[in-house]
């Protein structure tokens, strides 16, 4: 399944558990993978994901 940031998403499993699997591309050696816990984590951190990404994305661009 492909998001509208053309980014791969797959469910796949790890021991037993269920985990989501982030990819850029279908060759990405890297790709991101986390569970259910790790999941919730970040959904109740959104907000401070999001202002880590402008923070940092703003000194990114400036190099």
């Amino acid at each position: 399944m492909e998001n509208e940031n053309k980014c791969i998403v797959e469910r796949g499993e790890f021991k037993g558990k269920p985990v989501l699997i982030l990819k850029r591309n279908e060759d990405d050696k890297f790709a991101f993978s986390f569970g259910l816990t790790k999941a919730r984590l970040i959904l109740d951190n959104l907000e401070e994901i999001k202002k880590f990404v402008e923070e940092c994305g703003k000194k990114d661009n400036a190099q």
